[in-house]
């Protein structure tokens, strides 16, 4: 496995560290996700250290944009490179995902979120209501008028 200065230097993007100085800037941002945390109305945040608050960079993905964007829970473990403009909040760099094609690398094969994700409810699939499904009336053909049965038939009698 290559050390992750080797893997910064194959991109022009800047590490998680170096994010601070490059604060209204357009950049690339690259770091391994340690883990994607939801937090309250939906809001889902990417981490790339243990302790958040002493992080130097933060990615934030609002709810409104998980349908753009994609399971973002499938980033954990994974090393992205993220571009877009470093913004400044709460003394921490930090940029806003909200847009799949703001990922490059391995990252980009994000699943979209399952059509039940309900992002309020913090990750909890809404089932929904089960009901049986419904048949297809039956519709039974009614016999023509002009229909022979039996033996009325016209012509000749087969057993003569």
């Amino acid at each position: 496995m290559l050390p992750a200065a080797l893997l910064f230097a194959h991109s022009d993007c800047i590490s998680i560290q170096e994010a601070a100085r490059h604060v209204g800037e357009v950049q690339c941002v690259t770091g391994k996700v340690l883990r994607v945390k939801a937090g309250s109305k939906g809001v889902h945040f990417v981490d790339f250290c243990a302790e958040q608050m002493s992080c130097p960079f933060t990615v934030v993905v609002f709810a409104s944009d998980l349908k753009d964007v994609g399971d973002v829970r499938r980033l954990e473990g994974q090393l992205i490179e993220i571009h877009g403009q470093v913004k400044l909040y709460d003394g921490r760099a930090e940029m806003i995902l909200t847009r799949v094609g703001q990922l490059t690398g391995g990252s980009t094969m994000i699943p979209p979120l399952p059509k039940n994700y309900d992002v309020e409810k913090r990750g909890h699939y809404s089932a929904g209501k089960m009901r049986a499904s419904k048949k297809p009336k039956k519709i039974k053909p009614k016999p023509a008028d002009s229909a022979t049965y039996g033996n009325d038939v016209e012509g000749e009698d087969p057993s003569k």
